[in-house]
């Protein structure tokens, strides 16, 4: 069965003869094509192909002024699209044919024409024409529906993540500001350093799961007023690799930095840190930002066993540290980009949207 589309599509003519392209046009219509542009003169064919945007060309081959091989260059389709030509010639030649269909056309038509031939071979290619464009719609609907569904999965991952950063959390902060806070600031020291938006936003998402680990902290400890005994604190200190084995083996990219965050923040730039003894640039970048930018939140933020402090005097405290516990660029990174009004930006974000999932989160306490 014909495609409906068919009979509308549109079909340019191009012959330097009056007399040919009044043939042909009366070929078509006698078919019912009505949809007909014509030109005599090769060199308007350009203006009335991009004015028209034609389903099917019907060609001259040897034309004055400009050939059919040089007219064809000049209305090549861009990439994805899809416009057949018919190539029109009385030259019956072998290299003939070869130059025509080598030039792009889809098919070629002898004069004189037969009638029935001219009919059946525009059907054809139209046929193919209104074949492609359906295909290239359904690729492009499959293609949204697909980006629709990939967005729809990093939402939910996305929300996924800040509900179990928001449960490492629950012990020493139940509103979970404290975690968007850190991660916040984390993106902000990432971006001072330079790093591309992408792996910004990476660290943005992942951090918050750096201490996921203190699921396996008991509770008499994490809630401890008084101060760590020293098994306590090896407890305490266990959350690192405890939460490098509950994000271990993940294929996902977000969760393989959140794995290389909570295993390491804890680690020192004098390599006198924990698990590991990492030292200086063996510490993996996104856990020096973390180890800093955790401190100042957890510096300048009141727990029941302790008290806070001035984002001032934590950045002194911060200072004091460069070299030793910190990376010295990291540091600066951190002094430029929290500035008073930046981290107080954070704070009113962090309180005025609790539930937000473009927001990133954090540690509490830095034993």
């Amino acid at each position: 069965m014909t495609n409906p589309n068919v009979q509308t599509a549109c079909i340019l003519i191009v012959d330097d003869e009056e007399s040919m392209v009044v043939l042909l046009r009366d070929m078509l219509e006698t078919e019912g094509f009505h949809n007909l542009v014509s030109a005599t003169d090769p060199r308007e064919v350009k203006a009335l192909s991009e004015l028209h945007r034609p389903d099917l060309v019907l060609l001259d081959l040897r034309m004055p002024y400009l050939n059919g091989v040089e007219v064809l260059k000049e209305i090549t389709p861009e990439p994805g699209e899809y416009l057949p030509v018919l190539m029109l010639t009385s030259d019956l030649t072998r290299e003939a044919k070869q130059q025509t269909l080598s030039s792009g056309a889809k098919d070629f038509l002898t004069k004189p024409f037969d009638p029935a031939e001219v009919v059946l071979r525009v059907r054809n290619l139209l046929e193919t024409g209104a074949l492609y464009k359906e295909q290239k719609r359904d690729r492009e609907t499959l293609e949204l529906r697909v980006r629709e569904r990939t967005r729809e999965l990093a939402d939910a991952q996305i929300e996924v993540l800040n509900h179990l950063a928001v449960v490492s959390e629950y012990q020493d902060d139940d509103t979970s500001q404290h975690t968007r806070r850190v991660g916040a600031m984390a993106a902000a020291v990432a971006q001072a350093l330079g790093l591309a938006g992408e792996q910004v936003e990476l660290i943005k998402l992942a951090a918050p799961l750096h201490d996921i680990g203190k699921v396996g902290v008991p509770n008499h400890v994490l809630a401890k007023a008084d101060k760590l005994m020293p098994n306590e604190i090896e407890i305490m200190r266990s959350h690192t690799s405890v939460g490098g084995e509950i994000l271990a083996k993940s294929e996902f990219p977000i969760l393989q930095l959140a794995r290389e965050i909570a295993l390491y923040h804890h680690e020192r730039w004098d390599g006198a840190g924990y698990p590991q003894r990492l030292k200086g640039e063996h510490i993996p970048l996104s856990a020096r930002i973390v180890a800093v930018v955790d401190t100042c939140d957890a510096l300048t933020h009141g727990r029941p066993y302790k008290k806070s402090m001035s984002l001032q005097d934590a950045k002194k405290e911060i200072l004091s540290q460069t070299g030793l516990q910190f990376d010295p660029q990291v540091v600066d990174a951190f002094l430029k980009a929290i500035t008073p009004h930046v981290f107080q930006q954070l704070v009113n974000q962090a309180e005025l949207d609790p539930e937000s999932s473009g927001e990133t989160l954090t540690v509490a306490k830095t034993g």
